[in-house]
């Protein structure tokens, strides 16, 4: 075997991703306020009013229940969905400060209650 190509075949980088198992939300914070850089950064809708504003940021895990938190969020208060991803078990709603607070105390109590998540405590900045 060609040392180069043995080299080469040493170097390779293997990466292996895996989740702990359990039903957890591990993060729920609401930024309330934000200023708008932090809109532009995240690809949020910039036609906010920012002044009175919040985006609440779930992680939860399994990650297909951020499908079911997204449904929760909008069916239980006035706040949009800035991003789900079913992958990594994100959540970013945006609205008023109470909608957002509102939605991921919903959210947490069903995950909770019905689904048996262990559940963080909800932080806001």
């Amino acid at each position: 075997m060609d040392f180069q190509k043995m080299i080469s075949e040493q170097e390779k980088l293997r990466i292996v991703q895996e989740t702990v198992p359990g039903k957890q939300i591990t993060l729920a914070h609401i930024i309330a306020n934000p200023d708008p850089v932090i809109y532009q950064k995240l690809g949020l809708n910039p036609a906010v009013d920012y002044s009175r504003s919040a985006i609440g940021i779930l992680t939860i895990c399994p990650a297909e229940i951020a499908i079911i938190a997204g449904d929760i969020a909008t069916k239980t208060s006035n706040v949009e969905l800035g991003f789900v991803d079913r992958f990594s078990g994100t959540l970013i709603v945006t609205g008023r400060v109470a909608d957002v607070d509102s939605s991921l105390r919903a959210i947490a109590d069903y995950c909770q209650k019905h689904l048996g998540c262990v559940v963080c405590e909800i932080t806001k900045t």
